[in-house]
């Protein structure tokens, strides 16, 4: 993966990143409202979704956060073979105490896909070591509920990871709704139990943890993009 980024000049730039950008970039679905929700932000002072700062400001290490900068469809390199995790955005941002490191999971009545059990059917050893690594990372007993959704694991892990890599003191992962999904909240809601935390929407929590990077997870309600939202960035 190349280190040297390019910005982008409006929403569809965040297309060609796509794993199917024919089957993905379609209006009113996640990929094509988080970026039309991105690029809209560019344009007030934090550069964040205010829905999210709105949720940052309840905590005092994250309140006041401004981006510094924020990488479309973002892969963190896991522990072994097998796929990096993609972030549909990944922010490094600065509040008045720290540097804080933000995933983003954008859903829009899309499933977090595979569950934990169905992951590990018929696994390798590579697996079982990379599952092992990311409840290590996010300092939980292994193994977890079979019925968790691992999506949610490697994404709240590259929070953490890339918190590291970059010095950030605070790590965020929170999942940015654009449509009502009450089974995909229920999924979200029992990873944050089994992280030992309550879960509300438009709300963050931090997760009680004993070293490195505080950690705080989320899910926060947006709206689709109107047509002159849409016509404003394109």
């Amino acid at each position: 993966m190349s280190r040297i980024l390019v910005p982008t000049s409006g929403a569809t730039d965040w297309r060609k990143l796509l794993a199917d950008p024919d089957k993905h970039w379609v209006r009113g679905r996640s990929a094509y409202e988080t970026a039309v929700s991105w690029e809209r932000a560019q344009r007030s002072d934090r550069g964040i979704p205010l829905e999210i700062a709105a949720a940052m400001d309840e905590h005092r290490g994250l309140a006041g956060a401004r981006l510094l900068i924020a990488l479309p469809e973002h892969k963190v390199k896991l522990v072994g073979p097998g796929k990096a995790s993609q972030n549909d955005v990944w922010a490094l941002l600065r509040s008045e105490e720290s540097f804080i490191s933000m995933a983003v999971e954008g859903k829009a009545g899309e499933s977090f896909a595979s569950t934990i059990g169905e992951w590990l059917q018929e696994a390798s050893d590579a697996k079982k070591v990379r599952l092992e690594h990311l409840c290590e990372v996010l300092q939980i007993d292994h193994p977890p509920s079979p019925m968790l959704r691992y999506q949610l694991f490697h994404r709240t892990a590259s929070a953490l990871i890339e918190a590291n890599r970059f010095g950030a003191t605070h790590a965020v992962m929170v999942v940015q709704s654009f449509q009502q999904d009450p089974r995909s909240w229920d999924d979200f809601a029992a990873f944050c139990q089994q992280l030992g935390s309550a879960s509300a929407p438009g709300k963050l929590f931090e997760i009680l943890r004993t070293t490195g990077p505080r950690l705080y997870v989320g899910w926060v309600s947006c709206k689709t993009a109107s047509d002159e939202a849409i016509a404003s960035i394109v």
